[in-house]
């Protein structure tokens, strides 16, 4: 199986693809440079495209990714489709097992269970979230280790946070390989992740905080992690001497230029779907206000400031044994 996934080492890196927009800021501030996470987003794509082309050429079989999707959630059925079409740009075979919003949990669990038998099947994903008769936490645990490509098994997350080489969560993932790839430094850095789910928030400040000489490397930043009920007047406290803040709460416009200091690096990460009062159409919109007057005034990587931009639809690209995000670094989170 660990062979099977080596050649999806570079997809995990694929994490965000914000899209690049300037901040809207006073005209006594230069603009702030975006990062351009698309443009990221593909440079991994064609690193992983090539270690999967290398891989086949040397006679192995084409990894495969194999995704549950139960009931007819709108947005999951956009989600999953990405993340095949993801797959199949990389060169990934994938397959997308529908399953009506009455299933069982036991007949899940069993379906599950055969498809971490089978020695096709790479990489594993049931697409979230699930039915309310469904147990998340039970089926995420029933995934094999090896397959998770989310990163959501227990002993993936017990992993991760013992500083050990794991499957992770693609959006962390994602932001973590922003970081890197642009030379945001984190050493010594105050840092404010705003949001503490456990799928995206938690892992982001586990990555960020964490020892850089352990097997996992870590950011070696001191973090501050915000939620729901962190008065905004508070939040703000922290975050205007934050060096990074990495929106993750899903609540759009939470962080506004008043907020950041100059030379600050701020990555969005929040997804919420609102209705456009203008086409009455539902869009996807991010936690920082970079549209409006209050748009952040931040910088990152010197005079004149970068900021990731985040209102994005935000898919997986799925690797077998990876989620976007890890796989040893085989998994590929990309935005739509």
């Amino acid at each position: 199986m660990a062979s099977a996934l080596r050649p999806l080492r570079s997809l995990s890196r694929a994490a965000l693809e914000p899209r690049a927009r300037r901040l809207h800021l006073s005209a006594a501030r230069e603009d702030a440079v975006v990062i351009s996470g698309r443009k990221l987003a593909r440079q991994i794509r064609q690193e992983a495209r090539h270690e999967v082309q290398q891989w086949v050429a040397a006679g192995n079989r084409r990894p495969h990714l194999s995704v549950v999707l139960v009931g007819e959630n709108p947005a999951s059925h956009s989600y999953v489709l990405n993340k095949t079409k993801a797959a199949a740009d990389v060169g990934i075979s994938s397959e997308t097992i529908l399953r009506p919003a009455s299933i069982s949990e036991e007949e899940l669990l069993e379906l599950i269970a055969r498809l971490n038998s089978d020695t096709a099947v790479d990489g594993l994903l049931v697409q979230l979230p699930l039915p309310e008769h469904i147990d998340e936490r039970r089926v995420c645990n029933a995934v094999s280790p090896h397959k998770d490509v989310d990163g959501f098994h227990v002993l993936n997350v017990g992993r991760m946070c013992l500083d050990q080489d794991s499957m992770l969560p693609a959006t962390p993932r994602g932001v973590w390989e922003i970081i890197q790839r642009t030379g945001i430094p984190t050493l010594g850095r105050n840092v404010v992740v705003a949001g503490r789910s456990k799928n995206v928030g938690m892992p982001i400040a586990m990555l960020l905080h964490t020892d850089g000489r352990h097997e996992r490397p870590g950011g070696d930043a001191t973090v501050t992690i915000s939620h729901r009920y962190t008065p905004k007047e508070q939040l703000k406290q922290h975050t205007i001497r934050a060096d990074i803040v990495v929106a993750a709460a899903g609540i759009p416009n939470l962080i506004t230029a008043d907020m950041v200091k100059e030379g600050a690096a701020v990555i969005d990460v929040g997804i919420t779907r609102v209705q456009d009062p203008l086409t009455a159409r539902p869009r996807l919109v991010g936690d920082v206000d970079f549209e409006g007057e209050d748009g952040p005034r931040s910088s990152s990587l010197g005079p004149g400031a970068a900021a990731v931009g985040a209102e994005r639809g935000q898919s997986l690209l799925c690797v077998p044994g990876c989620s976007v995000g890890t796989l040893q670094r085989s998994l590929l989170s990309l935005s739509s």
